[in-house]
């Protein structure tokens, strides 16, 4: 299997729209302020806009899209006849050995992400509705997320993304040496054939 364009497009496309969706839900983090009630003295808080949530939650979902199309190319690295048939060492090892290593860390960065992603955009959502009382200040700060998890998200995504194409860089390089070695065998052993063929042909005669 060579390399395909628009697959490489397609992935790129996916893994930095969902790190701008990242970078987007970090700037735009929900906090809340303490304010007093106009009309007795109890404070609650208020909070800002939601679209870090939004932004996460689309981040999380262009992510999951992605890794499914890397193991939709790549199969999972199921063993199939074109990548086993290439022989333990040489070029198709080592491509073999670079796609394996690579997908697992895809996957150990894409969970780390989604792990990210999910839970930033829970703690985002969630707002403090205890009401408190002015003279007692007994509310003084607001639930928030912190900074960084999402940033943390975007950067795991940028890891996915370079180890997800280079797990299938790696593995159309096996699979296509494979597939060429064995057709050379073939080959060999069909010329081989018809050599003998001919040999007891005149031999024959």
């Amino acid at each position: 299997m060579a390399l395909s364009l628009p697959i490489l497009v397609l992935l790129s496309s996916l893994y930095l729209i969902a790190f701008v969706l990242a970078i987007g839900a970090e700037r735009r983090r929900n906090s809340g302020e303490v304010v007093p009630d106009e009309y007795d003295e109890r404070t609650f808080c208020v909070y800002g806009s939601s679209a870090s949530t939004v932004y996460g939650l689309s981040a999380f979902a262009a992510l999951l899209v992605s890794q499914v199309v890397v193991c939709g190319v790549t199969r999972c690295l199921c063993p199939r006849r074109g990548i086993t048939s290439g022989g333990g060492g040489g070029a198709g090892g080592g491509a073999r050995a670079c796609a394996v290593c690579s997908f697992v860390f895809s996957w150990l960065s894409f969970l780390g992400a989604e792990a990210c992603l999910l839970a930033g955009s829970a703690r985002n959502a969630y707002h403090t509705k205890y009401v408190g009382y002015y003279l007692k200040k007994d509310l003084t700060s607001c639930a928030a997320l912190r900074k960084g998890v999402f940033a943390a998200a975007a950067a795991l995504i940028m890891i996915s993304m370079a180890t997800s194409l280079l797990t299938y860089w790696s593995h159309s390089r096996a699979d296509t040496g494979g597939w060429m070695k064995h057709e050379n065998d073939v080959g060999v052993n069909m010329a081989d054939h018809g050599a003998h063929n001919v040999e007891f042909s005149s031999t024959k005669a």
